[in-house]
């Protein structure tokens, strides 16, 4: 599904954001990427979202070579990857509905279809019943499940996810990291990258770690607490009003 080829990066400034760095993500596989701030952790998704193209090196996504892609096919490429952000990205001008809508709408689909994958999308993050709200109604966990719900709209094989519980509590963020985990039991591949080690060994899965640009490991971690409940959305109710 990824595999970066001795990639590397270097921005017009002359600061060198990604040097000689390797690794592959087999299809359906969840992936945490690690590091301190400025370690390349964004840069390595920007590659991946064709936000950004590497400067030497291979960026292969779903066996398509993202040096080939032409300006005009990136939209459509990128139909094949969602993409959270820490700062959710909302329109504040437009309710959840249209938020989550937007892909689609971008995409062309018809409304029928839109309004069937927006609900679907809202039921999976426990967000059904706020398609009318607006994002500054919600508090700052409901934002960060629509924006999920908004990446998995339009149903791509590839999450990935920059810092997504940057701004959350420790319980709201464990939450958020089990809807990424619950996507990746259906099949979906999820790559997050987090400095939140806690959250990472809370789950045993692998880890790639970078440093200052480069691969300092990749391993797979022990699985720190065991049973973790799937995901739901029962807590958001309680959560409204709350600054994480």
């Amino acid at each position: 599904m990824i595999r970066f080829d001795h990639v590397h990066k270097r921005y017009p400034n002359g600061r060198e954001a990604l040097a000689n760095v390797s690794f592959e993500v087999d299809a359906g596989e969840m992936v945490f990427l690690t590091g301190h701030s400025g370690a390349g952790k964004s840069t390595v998704l920007r590659l991946i979202a064709l936000i950004d193209r590497a400067t030497r090196g291979q960026v292969i996504i779903n066996r398509q070579n993202t040096a080939g892609v032409k300006r005009r096919r990136i939209p459509a490429y990128r139909r094949q990857v969602g993409v959270v952000f820490q700062d959710h990205k909302l329109l504040h001008d437009r309710p959840v509905f249209d938020n989550v809508a937007l892909p689609l709408v971008i995409a062309g689909m018809r409304r029928r279809e839109i309004d069937k994958r927006v609900r679907a999308a809202l039921d999976q993050v426990g967000l059904l019943g706020r398609e009318m709200n607006a994002p500054l109604e919600l508090s700052t966990g409901e934002q960060q499940r629509v924006g999920i719900a908004r990446a998995v709209v339009s149903k791509p094989p590839l999450l990935i996810a920059d810092e997504p519980t940057g701004n959350l509590d420790p319980d709201l963020a464990l939450e958020i990291m089990r809807l990424f985990k619950r996507f990746n039991e259906v099949g979906v591949t999820v790559v997050v990258a987090t400095h939140d080690i806690h959250i990472v060994e809370q789950f045993g899965l692998r880890r790639i770690v970078l440093e200052q640009g480069r691969m300092e490991s990749d391993t797979t971690g022990s699985l720190a607490t065991t049973g973790l409940p799937p995901a739901t959305g029962s807590q958001e109710g309680s959560e409204k009003g709350k600054t994480p």
